[in-house]
Formats: structure tokens, C-alpha cells, sequence
């Protein structure tokens, strides 16, 4: 199974990923200022991840895929790493959206 890790950056901002099974970051979030608003985000990740359409496939300016996924008001709540193919891009989806509803948030 996979897990939300939340952490403070170097700034001290509030983030979190998602790492599949086998340790593998799928999904990174953006920077919040408040442990809440990081675990609202975590939240926001497990309802929007079952629905195909909030995922927002693109291409790098180096030819990369990666895909961000979107709330319900279009704000990005997560971006996964690149992908060399969309075949492995999709590989990513299906495994945000296998790991996102159930995953345990672990603080590190």
C-alpha cells in the first residue's frame, strides 16, 4: 500500500507526497502555510483522484510527460514526476488513483 508523507521544507512550508507501494513518488504537493491547509490538500487528493477528467495531461518543454491533478476548481493540488512515454504517465494515474484513497499519512 502506498502513503501520504508530509513534511516541512526548507522554508518551512508544509508538503506532502505520495509514494506508491514500492517507495516511488507519484504525486507532490504544492507548499502550504499551515499543517491543516497540507492536510486539507491531502483530502482534496483522495476525493479528486477517482475522477479521470481532473487529471491534467502535459508535455515538458523537454519533451517529458507528467500530469497535475486539479480540484474541482481547477486549482492544482498535486504534480507527479516526469515520465519518459504517456504510456508511463498513465501508469502513474491509475497508481494515484490505487493508492490515493486508502494511503495512511506518515509524518517524516
Amino acid at each position: 500500500m502506498g502513503k501520504f508523507e508530509m513534511y516541512k521544507d526548507v522554508g518551512g512550508q508544509h508538503r506532502f507526497r505520495l509514494k506508491a507501494s514500492n517507495g516511488q513518488n507519484i504525486l507532490a504537493s504544492e507548499a502550504y502555510t499551515s499543517k491543516a491547509g497540507c492536510s486539507n490538500g491531502i483530502e482534496s487528493v483522495r476525493e479528486n483522484s477517482q475522477i479521470d477528467s481532473r487529471y491534467d495531461r502535459q508535455r515538458s518543454n523537454n519533451g517529458k510527460n507528467y500530469f497535475n491533478l486539479k480540484a474541482s476548481n481547477g486549482q492544482v493540488i498535486g504534480t507527479s514526476e516526469m515520465y519518459e512515454s504517456s504510456s508511463g504517465m498513465e501508469t502513474g494515474i491509475k497508481s494515484v488513483m490505487n493508492n490515493a484513497p486508502k494511503a495512511p499519512v506518515v509524518e517524516v
